[in-house]
């Protein structure tokens, strides 16, 4: 900030216990300006805006790859100052205060309060994101411009979440799959044959795993289940894609030359992103995995494509966790290893529908 200006900031109204928002709320709230001495203004304007952002780079050899993208979903403005029509700006009439005065061009010393008012558009829009290489950000700035000056500038973010369609019928898909692989160093082979009782869940919900456990080898084997995110970013026609562990839990031991019924209830937590396809640089999708660990061998895996939507009504949702300082595109939002992978295209990249081909694994042993 000038000497000039003192100070700016730019707060909004909580509507609700989570300070979230969705399509279709109104956005309200003011921003707080202190001026020293009497100011000449340009313009002197606030905005609410939502976009995404995909950031990375590559090492081949001696050259480093830079990588971007971006992708804007709505921009909405509201001036509280500016120049006269008949000065040249823009052609936008001066705005009133609550009194019905017009705001003048020139501020008088001290602190002023400007309120605002949006109405976020009734659109299907990705949920507020902060990933390894990718983000989703919705932020209100106040912008004050003035001659021969940089402009001072405010900002604040907001969490944007999406909401449940009332029309949505979720089908009750089963899915299911068996894998079977054979252990030479451990005499034997070993399968399962795994189902999961839905294609979709909501946030806090639980999924029930359930199936059968044949171990023909001379070791034990143990059950894991995996809940994990992939992330998946589009630039360049290159691909970026990070995944991270959600959630992972043990089952009980499969002793030698036995055969086991399985049941597992995997609970989703309520404090991640919902899966993003609406977006056309950067996708957020889930898998479960489940694989038999055996010692000095591999035993099979089974993948679930799972998607994951908004809680419903007293799920007990909270707003997603905000990581560190996302300009620098590093925030993780977990503890979990992760590890990406660079995919290169000649034309576009392919539909969602065909994500199973892409890596998906956080464990170098599970890779596909």
């Amino acid at each position: 900030m000038s000497f000039t200006i003192k100070s700016l900031s730019v707060t909004y109204d909580e509507i609700n216990e989570s300070n979230t928002f969705t399509c279709g709320d109104c956005i309200s709230g003011h921003v707080t300006l202190e001026v020293t001495k009497e100011t000449k203004i340009n313009y002197f304007k606030v905005k609410a805006k939502g976009e995404a952002r995909v950031s990375w780079s590559d090492d081949v050899g001696p050259i480093n790859h830079y990588y971007s993208n971006n992708e804007t979903y709505f921009k909405l403005t509201e001036y509280f100052m500016q120049k006269k029509k008949d000065e040249g700006q823009d052609g936008i009439p001066l705005l009133t205060d609550q009194a019905g005065k017009p705001y003048s061009n020139t501020l008088a010393p001290g602190c002023h309060l400007f309120p605002f008012s949006f109405h976020l558009p009734q659109a299907d829009l990705p949920p507020s994101f902060k990933g390894v290489h990718c983000k989703i950000v919705y932020y209100l700035e106040a912008k004050l411009s003035r001659s021969m000056r940089i402009p001072s500038k405010a900002r604040t973010e907001f969490t944007y979440v999406s909401k449940l369609d009332p029309n949505h019928r979720a089908l009750q898909l089963v899915q299911q799959d068996f894998k079977e692989e054979k252990l030479f160093l451990n005499n034997g082979s070993v399968s399962m044959d795994i189902s999961i009782d839905n294609t979709e869940y909501s946030l806090g919900e639980g999924i029930t795993v359930t199936g059968r456990i044949e171990n023909n080898c001379s070791r034990p084997a143990k059950p894991i289940y995996c809940l994990y995110q992939k992330q998946s970013c589009f630039a360049d026609k290159e691909r970026k894609v990070n995944t991270r562990d959600i959630l992972k839990e043990e089952g009980d031991l499969v002793e030698p030359s036995t055969s086991t019924a399985v049941t597992k209830v995997l609970s989703i937590p309520c404090n991640i992103s919902t899966t993003v396809l609406n977006s056309n640089i950067l996708a957020i999708e889930y898998r479960l995995r489940v694989y038999l660990d055996v010692k000095f061998g591999f035993g099979p895996i089974i993948k679930f494509q799972v998607g994951l939507l908004p809680p419903r009504l007293g799920s007990g949702w909270r707003p997603l966790p905000q990581d560190g300082d996302s300009s620098d595109m590093e925030a993780s939002g977990g503890n979990s290893q992760e590890e990406s992978y660079t995919f290169s295209y000649s034309d576009s990249p392919p539909p969602y529908s065909e994500c199973e081909k892409y890596p998906s694994c956080s464990d170098a042993a599970l890779k596909e």
